[in-house]
């Protein structure tokens, strides 16, 4: 279990479940579950206690979550998941449909692989969408570019991406050599977790199976638009031959970013807006703004800062300054305590006990 991502922390959180046994899960079709345990897989349920005390779609189980299960071995039917064990990541979307709630896409995941094809396809402005996401799980964001044998200019392309991969590692994959895919191989081992994301067709299934050694994942080719076909359906976590495991997701060409950390993916901007005249600064019509004043000489692009207000207005961060951002995020991780204010109440509180 060690193998595949359990450490001392969920060891700890689960003796406190007696007569329960711990399992991550691998796979969710519908309400049923592939779990692992220490005696192999599974298929498991949950509770109808849990079920009933499920207040959103995100307190469901995801592929990457450990959970507490009545059994550890497949006698008797399904098993019986009783509890989810606190996330340490989660790359979180919005469901489909028109409700507000958000979807679990994986969890616990130590670094995600953002894919990007260096075909027609590849698109600046949706990396950015994808390391705000990224930054905000809690799980360390790299770049993989795939296909570099369908790009004539790639030097190019690694400048322009540089320009927003602000502290993130960016690694070139080609499918069509034997070893193009080592590079993402440098950042598996025994006990790590991760994880692919990215648009159809950009090559997330080729790359893993690369990494399994073995035709696993069905792939696809492209459209006659350099647009990826949907190949990968579901979430499902597989066992890597040299240690560690692996998270396949469907493609996502636009994710909400409901949930994103811009202050890590726009950090350049934070930095001038901190050299602004006035501390909520709108970077419109201001006098001495350090923002403004960047574009205007060069130094940073009108496209990038019309792409960070554009993912500010999505997120719902729409003239509010970095602070504010962040206490708006804090506000809203403890809503169900009255906001940031309700949690040091309630941390005052314990303390005096």
């Amino acid at each position: 279990m060690e193998n595949i991502g359990l450490t001392r922390r969920f060891i700890n959180e689960a003796a406190i479940y007696e007569g329960l046994y711990i399992g991550r899960v691998i796979s969710r079709y519908k309400n049923l579950y592939r779990v692992i345990t220490e005696k192999g897989e599974l298929s498991a349920e949950i509770s109808g206690k849990f079920c009933f005390n499920v207040k959103n779609v995100s307190g469901f189980p995801a592929v990457g979550d450990f959970v507490m299960l009545d059994r550890n071995d497949d006698s008797g039917g399904n098993a019986i998941i009783h509890h989810l064990l606190n996330r340490r990541s989660a790359l979180v979307r919005k469901a489909a449909g028109t409700s507000n709630d958000e979807q679990v896409v994986a969890s616990n995941i130590d670094t995600v692989f953002i894919c990007m094809s260096l075909n027609n396809d590849f698109n600046i402005r949706r990396v950015e969408r994808y390391l705000g996401i990224a930054w905000n799980s809690g799980a360390i964001p790299v770049i993989v570019l795939t296909k570099s044998d369908l790009c004539s200019n790639l030097p190019g392309r690694l400048a322009e991406l540089n320009t927003v991969a602000l502290g993130v590692d960016v690694i070139v994959t080609t499918s069509i050599n034997e070893d193009g895919y080592l590079p993402v191989k440098g950042y598996t081992g025994s006990g790590k977790t991760i994880a692919f994301i990215g648009s159809s067709g950009v090559g997330k299934s080729t790359l893993i199976n690369k990494l399994l050694g073995d035709s696993i994942i069905e792939t696809n080719g492209l459209r006659n638009d350099d647009k990826g076909r949907h190949t990968t359906t579901r979430r499902e976590m597989f066992i890597l031959p040299d240690g560690g495991v692996v998270i396949d997701t469907p493609g996502m060409r636009e994710i909400g970013i409901e949930n994103a950390d811009l202050s890590r993916t726009f950090a350049d901007i934070d930095a001038l807006s901190e050299k602004c005249k006035f501390r909520d600064c709108t970077h419109s019509k201001e006098p001495n703004c350090a923002v403004q004043d960047a574009i205007n000489s060069g130094l940073l692009s009108r496209d990038r800062f019309e792409s960070y207000l554009k993912l500010k207005k999505e997120a719902g961060y729409e003239g509010l300054n970095s602070r504010q951002i962040e206490n708006k995020k804090l506000n809203e991780m403890f809503k169900n305590v009255g906001g940031i204010k309700g949690a040091r109440k309630l941390i005052k509180a314990k303390t005096k006990r």
